[in-house]
């Protein structure tokens, strides 16, 4: 396995860009764990709606538009990534300098276009 994932803001919906998401983090080795608003599995990913500490994430992939990203902030900054990729529409400079001041690289990205390009 190569980094670990957390997917925040899984979907359990195929034409969603977090579901596709897993399917290319899983394809190319990556662990993954998702968080969702709904249970279920996406290529054998299971998807949970709780909130639990997770030890070893690497990588945090936003699929949260800022304002639902709020109730997430500390939740974050706990799992203490390496970095957090803020997926177009997830823009939001008020978790950038939270996250700069918990020394967490903030990432203006898309997850999708790291992966194809093998920049993740």
């Amino acid at each position: 396995m190569e980094k670990k994932t957390l997917v925040l803001g899984a979907s359990l919906k195929t034409d969603r860009y977090s579901n596709y998401v897993i399917h290319k983090l899983i394809e190319r080795s990556n662990e993954v764990v998702a968080i969702g608003l709904k249970t279920g599995h996406v290529a054998g990913v299971e998807i949970k709606t709780e909130l639990s500490h997770i030890s070893g994430i690497d990588t945090v992939t936003l699929y949260l538009n800022p304002l639902r990203q709020k109730s997430y902030y500390q939740y974050i900054i706990d799992l203490n990534p390496r970095r957090v990729i803020f997926n177009p529409g997830t823009e939001n400079p008020e978790l950038y300098d939270l996250l700069e001041e918990a020394n967490i690289e903030a990432e203006v990205a898309c997850t999708l276009v790291l992966l194809s390009t093998n920049q993740y």
